[in-house]
């Protein structure tokens, strides 16, 4: 391809670049990268390397650390108010179950891959570019508006230690609207605090994690035990007010899917992990033990404070901002202090729980901007603390002017929703890539499949939601699932898998990442509607970038020679036979 002059030069340029749009998307948009690629070429784009200082076990302290935290002290109170009620324990088990099926996915990618670039450098292999830069920019929102999130509870908490009210560390601005109206100081200065520790250096700041999450698990250690002690087996059924449902599934089973997806939210930190497989000794051990031994031991974790919280107080009175810390606030019996300790320990957790994710947000966008479809500038590892410097100044100043105006119940359900999302497409990323190489085998049965089965899986949903029940409701939903498993085992039966991965693979191909794929489908059916009104809108301003930018970004450094092209498929074929490791 002939070389051409920068689409940004100037206005004349970026005018004849967008009549050119159509051109340039059909070329760009299915263009694939390679594993071989995106650890050499495109890898050296950000000047230096990161250095690979982390073991296993600073991958498990760094998926506690950034898992446990948001999800039982930001989230379960609502949670569990308005939609499990003490059935937040199952909800916690099925979203646990839910991350662990996904983590096997990207476990596998990032073994044969292990770069920064998480689910966007998995995606951009595997569906194109243009899927790439959607899934990426929805885990950058995703990532943003989390840590906010996180960063606001942190507020609610730290009140409690110091027994402050919240209210007395936010003031209300009326002439905003309400949900922005709400601001908060010290949110914004925990998330530039954090910035500049992550920005210092990623083998202090897993020193930094393991510490605090050491002193954490302490305190969670210490929440479940007074769970049981202090609890009541009678508030796993019986409500503070009469008039409200009872039982130990007061709303029902939808009532637990939607808690389910609400609580989901607590998993994104093993998705940060995956992230650092660019700095990790050795992958082909490391993260496997990281990402899958967070999961689980989290997922433990999760459901014995759900059981402790649920046993403390009835459903209907647990406060939905810091439900452990209140639920020994103002009592007269000599444990008023528990509410200083769990918000002492409640603030660590949340402390961890930015720190991983914030690392992670930070080695998106740095591997996005390598890719060319955002600036460049993202891209630039930093000669001496070897990290992202920009990427993590630039999300930390934008995540801080967040928190400071944005209430947490306008957050988590977009967080929630965008999360799924990303883990449905790297679970059909997954398979696509066993049973398809490139100029080789045909992808239409695989993808046939994928778009069969997810198809299915959403019947399945809407009937869950929307048929009236009855016998004959049961009737369809298991013909649903028949035809589902028949898909499937046809699938298996019918199409062999073209690669076979040589270090590390999801075990039960094709149906543990299938089972991830009807799980998160299943769980965006439980979310409501604003929050897919928000997830359109935001999308589609994504969308809106890549037109307007990215795709014309992308078309200047192929022609600069810095990517391959859509047509080079013999050049990806032989890179990849070629790459140490993958096995074909």
């Amino acid at each position: 391809m002939d070389t051409h002059g920068s689409s940004f030069a100037n206005l004349r340029s970026y005018l004849a670049a967008l009549a050119q749009t159509p051109s340039r998307l059909a070329r760009r948009a299915g263009s694939l990268s390679t594993s071989y690629e995106e650890m050499s070429r495109i890898r050296a784009r950000s000047g230096c390397d990161m250095q690979r200082t982390l073991r296993w076990f600073d991958l498990v302290g760094l998926g506690i650390g950034g898992m446990v935290g948001a999800g039982v002290f930001v989230t379960t109170g609502r949670a569990s108010h308005h939609y499990a009620g003490p059935a937040i324990v199952i909800s916690y088990a099925i979203a646990g179950l839910c991350a662990l099926l996904s983590a096997f996915c990207y476990t596998e990618f990032a073994v044969h891959m292990p770069v920064a670039g998480g689910a966007f450098s998995y995606l951009r292999i595997t569906f194109g570019e243009f899927a790439a830069f959607l899934t990426g920019a929805n885990l950058i929102m995703e990532y943003v508006m989390s840590n906010a999130a996180v960063a606001r509870g942190f507020t609610s908490y730290l009140g409690a230690a110091i027994g402050i009210s919240t209210a007395k560390w936010r003031f209300t601005v009326s002439a905003l609207p309400k949900g922005f109206n709400e601001i908060d100081l010290v949110a914004a200065a925990v998330v530039l605090l954090v910035t500049l520790i992550i920005c210092y250096s990623t083998r202090q700041s897993s020193v930094v994690n393991m510490i605090l999450t050491a002193l954490h698990i302490l305190f969670i250690a210490f929440v479940i035990q007074i769970g049981f002690w202090k609890g009541d087996l009678k508030n796993f059924t019986r409500p503070g007010n009469p008039e409200h449902p009872s039982g130990f599934f007061p709303f029902g089973a939808p009532g637990v899917f939607h808690g389910a997806a609400m609580v989901y939210l607590s998993y994104i930190g093993y998705d940060a992990v995956s992230t650092m497989a660019e700095e990790v000794r050795n992958p082909v051990k490391d993260i496997p033990i990281g990402v899958s031994g967070s999961v689980i031991i989290v997922t433990v974790l999760y459901c014995l404070m759900a059981a402790s919280m649920s046993m403390l107080l009835p459903y209907d009175m647990i406060d939905e901002e810091a439900p452990f810390s209140a639920a020994f606030r103002g009592r007269s019996d000599g444990w008023e202090w528990v509410s200083n300790v769990i918000g002492v320990g409640a603030s660590f957790g949340i402390l961890t729980s930015l720190l991983v994710a914030m690392l992670g947000q930070a080695r998106y966008l740095c591997v996005i901007g390598r890719s060319n479809v955002v600036p460049t500038w993202f891209a630039r590892v930093h000669p001496t603390t070897s990290t992202p410097v920009n990427a993590s100044a630039f999300l930390g100043i934008f995540t801080a002017a967040i928190a400071i105006f944005t209430d947490l119940n306008v957050l988590l359900n977009l967080v929630s929703i965008g999360t799924l999302f990303v883990f449905y497409m790297v679970a059909n990323a997954v398979i696509y890539r066993r049973y398809v190489v490139v100029g080789t085998t045909k992808p239409w049965p695989t993808l046939s499949f994928l778009c069969l089965f997810s198809f299915t899986s959403i019947m399945f949903t809407l009937l869950w939601h929307f048929a009236p029940p009855g016998n004959h409701k049961v009737l369809i939903l298991g013909a649903c699932i028949v035809i589902a498993v028949a898909i499937l085992q046809t699938f298996h039966c019918m199409v062999p898998q073209a690669r076979k991965p040589e270090f590390w693979g999801v075990p039960l191909m094709p149906w543990i990442p299938s089972i991830s794929i009807f799980l998160n489908i299943f769980l965006l059916g439980a979310l409501d509607g604003p929050s897919y009104v928000r997830f359109g809108f935001f999308s589609a301003l994504a969308v809106l970038v890549y037109v307007l930018y990215s795709v014309h970004a992308s078309y200047d450094a192929e022609g600069d020679g810095s990517f391959g092209t859509k047509d080079g498929e013999i050049h990806r074929e032989f890179a990849e036979r070629e790459d140490p490791n993958q096995k074909v």
